[in-house]
């Protein structure tokens, strides 16, 4: 008895495995996502790389079923035969379009059916038959049009090189006869009685290069920041006070830059005209803040003709120190009498203005300490 008892645990096993794989093989056709399936012939007329047998099949994008065979016919060599199964409720019927995809980076392929327009077309009879060049990459798409580019330019090298030619030649041409068709272009806009655009005119802003002696050293270290100013500064033309219309001798006048960079930069050589050995160093945003900083707010830098036509610079300083302490603040302004409203005569005026206020800006700097 002792001796029997393995023997039916054994053979219970046994039974009890062969049921479990019958009842995995039933849930798996059933219950378990395969279920009944439809099989159809496809048939491509050209080569299809890379489809392989297990390959999945979609519907609308999605997956319906796989490939269950791969066959080439003798009669057609060209064209390849394609089993598919598919679940039973897949609605292809004869209007069905056949195609392949080619998903991932690695564009494996896959079966693509697609819905035709009709919901009430006929059945399936016989094969699918799938769209012309349906085999066909994006790689080999790009590699059959460079082909036909390449036999067009092959076929029309000579009409190609005699274009080329001819352009080279008129353009040369042209380069030759420049100046004739300068002329003409004169000509015809004195015919017609157009003119040109006048060209704009650039005026700078002149450094200080003399001060009254003795002059106090700079602290080495300092450093100069563009001066703030609002968007109506941030400009080249020539501002003139806001309840005034722009003079017309001054629509083609401009400073050399905008008006907070001119101004900086001025600052900057006049500082370095008054003691090159300390001179001060540009802000560079780039770059963290250290040392004692000179900021500035451009205020005013425009012309007044109220009573009298003056140009006037104004703007509001203070000096930081590397804790970011303010160790002294001052407002400068300047301003200088315009004798002719001339561009040039009043670039003249807002030198003089500019000396004034530069000259008491710098000895301010150098005092703080």
């Amino acid at each position: 008895m002792e001796t029997r008892a393995p023997y039916v645990i054994i053979g219970v096993f046994v039974l009890s495995a062969i049921a479990a794989v019958f009842g995995f093989v039933y849930w798996l056709n059933n219950t378990g996502g395969i279920g009944k399936r439809d099989t159809y012939q496809v048939v491509f007329n050209g080569p299809v790389p890379g489809l392989l047998v297990g390959a999945a099949v979609l519907f609308n994008g999605i997956r319906v079923g796989e490939v269950t065979s791969l066959e080439i016919v003798a009669d057609h060599p060209h064209d390849v035969h394609a089993s598919i199964a598919v679940a039973e409720k897949t609605p292809v019927r004869a209007d069905t379009k056949v195609g392949l995809d080619f998903q991932g980076l690695t564009g494996v392929p896959v079966v693509a059916l697609e819905g035709g327009e009709k919901a009430s077309a006929p059945p399936v009879q016989g094969a699918l038959i799938a769209e012309q060049g349906a085999g066909q990459s994006m790689t080999q798409a790009a590699r059959d049009a460079l082909r036909k580019v390449d036999k067009v330019l092959s076929d029309n090298a000579t009409p190609l090189h005699d274009a080329i030619t001819n352009l080279s030649t008129f353009a040369q041409g042209l380069a030759r006869n420049t100046p004739k068709l300068d002329g003409i272009v004169a000509g015809l806009e004195r015919m017609t009685g157009a003119t040109a655009p006048p060209r704009k005119v650039t005026y700078d802003l002149r450094a200080i290069d003399t001060f009254q002696s003795p002059k106090v050293p700079l602290e080495a270290g300092l450093v100069i920041a563009e001066p703030t100013a609002t968007a109506r500064l941030q400009t080249q033309r020539f501002l003139f006070a806001s309840d005034e219309e722009a003079h017309d001798a001054f629509d083609n006048a401009q400073w050399s830059d905008s008006i907070p960079a001119l101004v900086q930069e001025k600052l900057l050589q006049s500082f370095e005209n008054y003691d090159i050995a300390h001179a001060p160093v540009r802000a560079d945003p780039a770059s963290p803040a250290g040392g004692t900083r000179l900021v500035t707010d451009l205020r005013q830098f425009d012309i007044s003709s109220e009573p009298h036509a003056k140009a006037i610079i104004a703007l509001s300083a203070k000096v930081i120190n590397e804790a970011g302490e303010v160790k002294a603040a001052r407002i400068f302004e300047a301003s200088a009498p315009i004798d002719e409203m001339t561009p040039a005569k009043a670039v003249s005026a807002f030198d003089q203005a500019f000396a004034e206020l530069g000259r008491n800006l710098i000895a301010w700097t150098a005092a703080v300490r």
